[in-house]
């Protein structure tokens, strides 16, 4: 398959346009041979879930850093004040600036709290992290927090973990045509053919974890992933044809078959 057109954030530029997680799986072998399957780049670690300063946590160490860019994530926050306070303690920490950027006060749902969100971008966009804010699909917020200095904005296509799709298409698709950074597609995302939904509408990337880690093979079910998102991002840029009502023949009728009075 042709190589992808790099996916640039900040100033990093990657060849992947498959995020993935690290929740949910049944070891940390199984995780770490999915994320090499994936081929993904970028790997996001709730912070919750880790020993940040222990080299030894297994989490940490099956992750090589070296190959991946490390996103810690504030998932768990449940305002502002919570959130900073968790990103300026990776960054003490790993020294690197980039942050997954959650607030989730509802723990049923796990609904992002805009308010609080765009909140938490201003402190630390002005604090030099480089910001991924996961948000509704709301393209008002999406457009707040780019004007804030976020380096993406994260619509979820459905709430965590549920694998229900793009639930929230039409309003995506709004983000997607008035953004000028990338647009990541996060949460929902149940199967390769969601995952190459988002990239048909024009998304940029994809962020997948409970599809990949829960499957009964998570490593075969990673690389169908990154397969789903090379075709859907190919297919969005070779031109799809526009959808329509009526019948459109592929094979118009040539003269010999047509009905013609005449010749009777």
């Amino acid at each position: 398959m042709s190589e992808l057109p790099p996916l640039i954030i900040g100033d990093r530029t990657f060849q992947s346009r498959l995020l993935i997680g690290t929740g949910k799986f049944p070891s940390n072998e199984v995780m770490r041979q999915a994320i090499e399957a994936s081929g993904a780049e970028i790997v996001t670690v709730a912070l919750r879930r880790v020993e940040l300063d222990d080299p030894q946590d297994n989490m940490i160490a099956s992750i090589d850093q070296g190959r991946y860019l490390f996103l810690p994530n504030t998932s768990g926050a449940r305002d502002a004040e919570e959130a900073v306070r968790l990103a300026r303690l990776a960054r003490s920490l790993i020294r690197v600036p980039w942050l997954k950027l959650e607030v989730t006060p509802d723990p049923h749902y796990l609904l992002p709290d805009p308010v609080e969100t765009l909140k938490a971008a201003e402190i630390l966009v002005k604090e030099g992290f480089k910001v991924m804010p996961y948000i509704n699909a709301d393209p008002i917020l999406a457009r707040r927090l780019e004007e804030t200095g976020c380096v993406t904005v994260m619509p979820l296509g459905a709430p965590i973990g549920t694998n229900r799709g793009l639930k929230t298409r039409d309003s995506i698709q709004i983000i997607i045509e008035q953004s000028q950074v990338p647009v990541v597609v996060d949460a929902g995302i149940g199967a390769p053919s969601h995952a190459a939904e988002a990239m048909e509408l024009g998304a940029d990337a994809v962020l997948v974890n409970t599809a990949i880690a829960v499957a009964g093979d998570p490593i075969e079910m990673a690389r169908a992933f990154r397969l789903g998102v090379e075709a859907g991002f190919m297919a969005y840029h070779a031109g799809m044809g526009k959808r329509q009502w009526k019948a459109d023949p592929s094979s118009p009728l040539t003269g010999f078959l047509r009905d013609d009075s005449d010749d009777i």
